[in-house]
């Protein structure tokens, strides 16, 4: 059995020579086999499970770069009231890409009747998702157990 390279680190926001389509849940990884657009089989070993945003690299041991890009998948578009729907979106922990005229989630059925019922026009697309990373330095946003204390007294 032939031994794959690894890339062992991540490279933020920097220019690679291949690359991989990665979707919102791919991008969060520690240890995982891939092949790039190249070809180029090899071993992701980076030493914790990381966030890897679109544009990043990962770092081959030989310094070769395999670029990471947000693959299209399928998301929700929510037109309307964008403030009030964010914080109905942010009240149940869901990512969320927020762009000026639009926000975008992952598919799902339950939230699409929600936002319909609050007035927002919503309709599916397959897009990149690259969603807002967490408020507390974690690139992902988190449920109730991510990382920080709540006063006793807050209720949500």
């Amino acid at each position: 059995m032939i031994a794959l390279p690894r890339a062992t680190t991540v490279a933020r926001q920097t220019p690679a020579s291949d690359h991989i389509d990665l979707t919102y849940d791919a991008r969060f990884l520690r240890r995982k086999r891939l092949e790039s657009a190249g070809g180029i089989a090899f071993l992701v070993d980076l030493p914790e499970t990381s966030d890897i945003r679109d544009g990043d690299a990962l770092v081959l041991e030989d310094g070769r770069r395999i670029g990471v890009r947000a693959a299209p998948e399928p998301l929700l578009e929510i037109r309307g009231d964008l403030p009030r729907l964010a914080w109905h979106i942010g009240n149940r922990h869901t990512p969320c890409q927020i762009e000026p005229d639009r926000l975008l989630i992952r598919a799902d059925h339950v939230l699409a009747k929600m936002l319909a019922g609050l007035g927002a026009e919503v309709r599916e697309v397959t897009a990149p998702f690259t969603p807002e990373g967490g408020a507390y330095g974690h690139g992902r946003t988190m449920g109730h157990s991510h990382g920080h204390d709540h006063d006793p007294a807050h209720e949500h």
